[in-house]
């Protein structure tokens, strides 16, 4: 899916009355079957981006299109069936609590199916290989039964992430996906994002804290600070100057925890972790 947008502006759904838009003037657009990161701070507009690019919040200003369309001038019927066609991932999935881990990853499915047929999943999963192949991307095959309840907070994200693989969506919108991750599994998962995306030709747009993991696994980054794009660059372009710029003081800090993992000018495949909170 094709994502355009143009001077798009909106607030943040939990935003006070008076409070200041959380992305304004934003342009950007991403090419179907493109992975884009975008980083930056905390209180950047992330979120709100994604949301936005999600046809689940609509702009204050500006213009969103997705795959040519404009959602909010569609018909409620046809802005239904444009949202089953993408697949947004909060930072942690909703996930019922008393659900077993196969039938929460098999509901990603239903936008594509009827009514009886997804009555019918929440008793008898219809796809138990599909779950199983699924969370196994994610080493979750062994939870497939457990409940939901039972599961630790990195465990119940990746179901969350599983879910992606499972979708008939053609635009997956995940939102700080490795929250809860430690660094070996949270280069798994986003490995596994990125090359099923690139392998459907699924168009992947991910806000990431791990500058990283970013750099290392997509090939375009955006950078977004208070609400507005900084840079929009290949990641090898992205320089150790530009992130400055992006984190302002925190990146100080940051890289005095380790600068020698820094080149002189441009930052190396695995630069140091930021956790920009």
């Amino acid at each position: 899916m094709r994502v355009e947008l143009d001077l798009a502006a909106a607030h943040h759904p939990a935003a006070k009355a008076g409070t200041a838009a959380a992305i304004d003037g934003v342009t950007l657009a991403i090419a179907r079957g493109e992975q884009v990161a975008i980083i930056g701070p905390s209180g950047a507009g992330k979120t709100t981006l994604l949301h936005v690019a999600a046809a689940s919040l609509r702009p204050s200003a500006g213009t969103v299109m997705l795959d040519g369309a404009a959602p909010w001038s569609l018909p409620r019927r046809d802005l239904r069936k444009l949202r089953g066609r993408l697949f947004l991932a909060p930072q942690m999935p909703p996930l019922p609590p008393r659900q077993r881990v196969v039938t929460a990853t098999l509901a990603a499915r239903l936008p594509a199916q009827g009514l009886w047929p997804s009555l019918r999943s929440l008793f008898y999963p219809d796809d138990i290989a599909g779950a199983h192949a699924a969370l196994s991307r994610f080493d979750l095959a062994e939870k497939i039964f457990e409940r939901v309840d039972r599961l630790s907070g990195g465990e119940r994200q990746r179901v969350g992430l599983a879910r992606a693989l499972l979708s008939p969506a053609t635009l997956w919108l995940i939102d700080e996906p490795l929250s809860a991750l430690d660094p070996i599994r949270a280069r798994q998962a986003i490995a596994t994002l990125v090359d099923e995306s690139k392998a459907r030709r699924v168009t992947l747009v991910a806000t990431l804290h791990q500058v990283d993991v970013a750099l290392e696994h997509f090939a375009r980054i955006v950078g977004l600070k208070a609400g507005r794009v900084v840079f929009d660059l290949p990641a090898a372009q992205v320089t150790r100057d530009m992130l400055a710029e992006l984190y302002g003081s925190e990146f100080d800090r940051l890289s005095e925890a380790g600068s020698s993992e820094f080149a002189p000018s441009v930052l190396p495949v695995q630069p140091v972790v930021m956790h920009c909170r």
